[in-house]
């Protein structure tokens, strides 16, 4: 079962500021760079996937969450000191070994498998084809990021350096098909680009806090939410892949509209409906030309349909109520997507963000309110056996 110490933890990563021993126009945040990688990670598994070399998908998640949290323990390395640290075998067991023992308390409540998994994870080897794709995503968005700083260093201390370093790690990967039609294309460009902007937009702008979390900070923590409960339900692998995927893409429309909140949703009566259509024709306009005519089906799932439950049956996608799904169509041939469950873990999300504020010394009245309208609905929710009471009584 999550617990409150897991979510704070995760939620540390929306604190951990980047690049900060340089000038940067914008603050850049761990949780939003890993919520890039994540995204490249995804384009270049599919792209991989179509060149005929399978990837384990569920390796792949869980070792980007694995890494995740490993950055939220050792966050004041910088990296030529991990890297120096990982070249040397003994040295990085003993780092992780270090980082396990911080983690052990926050992450056992998962469960013995799930952090065996996370120890096996750092003494594997690196040529696994879902680990090279993660290294290809991270470095990609490490770059994507450092032209933002690069600009407001012009001729700085180590610029060169990073510059020149970065490009020949990006370049290590150029046998990944993705890697090839990111250089090549500029449309698939355009689209990592794209999904970058949502570090830019800050959920509950209206509002002081700490931390300011963005839009796709936001949503790799939906995401990693949405996978460990799909998990807890002993979810098929497909179904655990796709909860996460949706969570990850959830707001994905954002980028068109900006995050509009709740309560200006439902203020006037039909606005939602108007929204979300306008938020479909824009979808239809600016995002799905970027992406290859076969994933469009797999994006509307994802991001116009979020919070429905969907399953695949004789080439037909359509909704199933949560008990069918798991009694009769929890197995990868059915596709199946728990997107009610996807709707519990964002507001469990939303929940954090403002409970993180309050803590932090928001005296908002707007966030008070939104921390106890979300207990009171959330009190009583279940899904399959969970009992989302229990994680929000632990909140008290």
């Amino acid at each position: 079962m999550i617990r409150k110490a897991l979510l704070l933890k995760l939620f540390d990563a929306a604190y951990m500021q980047r690049w900060n021993d340089k000038i940067r126009p914008v603050e850049l945040i761990e949780l939003d760079k890993q919520a890039h990688k994540m995204i490249i990670a995804h384009f270049l598994a599919r792209f991989e996937e179509e060149a005929g070399n399978p990837v384990p998908w569920q390796k792949m998640i869980e070792a980007g969450i694995f890494e995740l949290l490993q950055r939220i323990v050792i966050t004041d390395l910088k990296p030529q000191i991990y890297y120096k640290i990982k070249a040397d075998t003994k040295k990085y067991k003993q780092l992780n070994d270090w980082v396990y023992g911080e983690l052990r308390p926050v992450i056992s409540p998962l469960g013995k498998p799930f952090c065996r998994r996370y120890q096996d994870h750092f003494v594997e080897g690196e040529g696994a084809i879902e680990k090279r794709i993660l290294s290809a995503a991270h470095f990609y968005a490490t770059r994507w990021e450092f032209r933002i700083v690069e600009r407001a260093n012009p001729g700085g201390y180590e610029i060169d350096d990073i510059r020149a370093d970065l490009d020949r790690k990006v370049g290590m990967f150029g046998d990944l098909k993705g890697i090839e039609l990111l250089n090549g294309e500029r449309r698939f460009r355009n689209f990592i680009d794209l999904c970058g902007q949502l570090r830019f937009q800050s959920r509950w702008a209206h509002l002081h806090r700490i931390p300011k979390t963005s839009v796709l900070g936001h949503s790799l923590y939906v995401a990693i939410l949405s996978y460990l409960f799909s998990l807890e339900i002993r979810a098929c692998p497909r179904r655990c892949v796709n909860n996460f995927l949706t969570g990850l893409f959830h707001d994905l429309p954002e980028v068109l509209t900006r995050d509009i909140i709740s309560p200006v949703k439902r203020s006037v009566e039909g606005l939602s409906e108007l929204i979300k259509g306008y938020e479909k024709e824009m979808l239809d306009k600016e995002v799905y030309g970027l992406l290859p005519e076969s994933w469009h089906s797999d994006f509307r799932m994802f991001a116009e349909n979020e919070f429905e439950n969907f399953v695949t049956e004789e080439g037909k996608v359509r909704p199933a109520p949560a008990a069918e799904i798991h009694e009769r169509y929890n197995d990868d041939a059915f596709n199946p997507k728990d997107g009610e469950l996807v709707k519990r873990a964002d507001q469990l999300a939303a929940f954090v963000e403002a409970y993180a504020g309050i803590r932090n010394g928001s005296i908002s009245q707007d966030l008070q309110f939104a921390k106890g309208n979300i207990y009171r609905q959330e009190q009583e929710a279940q899904y399959l056996g969970l009992n989302f009471g229990e994680i929000y009584s632990d909140f008290d």
